[in-house]
């Protein structure tokens, strides 16, 4: 015979990325004195206005400086690292 489906109960959290990283985090302080601006204005030539997805390549920068940083071979262990590490929106 069915079971009678027993209550679910729902919960929900709001969290700030922001709250997620320490202060006094490394990558904190090189975001702050670090300007990263002018990748934009270097690569714009590389990049097609009307053509293909959009893309940031500042982003893309700060993905490879992390990995540079700390030290991080793999693409797959960049991406789940940065999910952590810089989930600072400082374009």
């Amino acid at each position: 015979m069915f079971k009678p489906k027993k209550e679910i109960q729902n919960e929900a959290e709001f969290v700030f990325i922001d709250d997620l990283v320490p202060q006094d985090h490394l990558l904190r302080k090189v975001d702050k004195y670090i300007d990263f601006s002018f990748i934009g204005e270097k690569v714009l030539p590389f990049y097609s206005q009307n053509n293909g997805r959009p893309s940031d390549p500042i982003q893309l920068f700060k993905m490879m400086f992390i990995g540079y940083f700390y030290g991080i071979r793999s693409e797959r262990q960049l991406e789940r690292e940065i999910q952590t590490m810089w989930p600072i929106d400082g374009s």
